[in-house]
């Protein structure tokens, strides 16, 4: 199974939905589902690299906490991600993500301010993982 995203409905907001072989797996398409709302994946050059970390045990927080690591780190050196990898070891967690920085005059899809915790949910299925999650925009 290839990891894949799509999106569901919310008020105010938008829903994104993941799902992978792995739990890093999905997150890291959960990841790809929440910059493709700020820019067109395709469109996106991985020419820079920006590495964090963090420490979560619980899959869903550790969901969110991955999500807004990224928003921080790509807000931090005005860069949009395409790119990502995660590995888990127990709670640690390590993360890469590849993108570049904006362009002047370059099509910005809609601004994501946060992964919150509404409808969070990360479960394992029959064929891998699935997480999802409301991204404030």
């Amino acid at each position: 199974m290839k990891a894949d995203y799509r999106y569901f409905d919310h008020e105010a907001d938008i829903g994104i939905e993941a799902e992978g072989k792995t739990l890093e797996e999905t997150f890291e398409a959960a990841a790809l589902a929440m910059f493709a709302i700020m820019a067109e994946p395709a469109t996106v050059i991985p020419e820079r690299r920006v590495q964090l970390a963090f420490d979560e045990p619980d899959p869903e927080y550790a969901l969110v906490t991955w999500l807004n690591h990224l928003l921080a780190q790509a807000r931090l050196h005005g860069l949009v991600f395409c790119a990502y990898k995660l590995e888990r070891q127990n709670g640690h967690w390590q993360g890469e993500a590849w993108g570049m920085p904006w362009q002047a005059g370059a099509d910005r899809g809609t601004e994501v301010k946060g992964a919150t915790l509404t409808q969070l949910r990360v479960e394992q299925t029959a064929r891998g993982w699935r997480a999802r999650c409301v991204v404030d925009v």
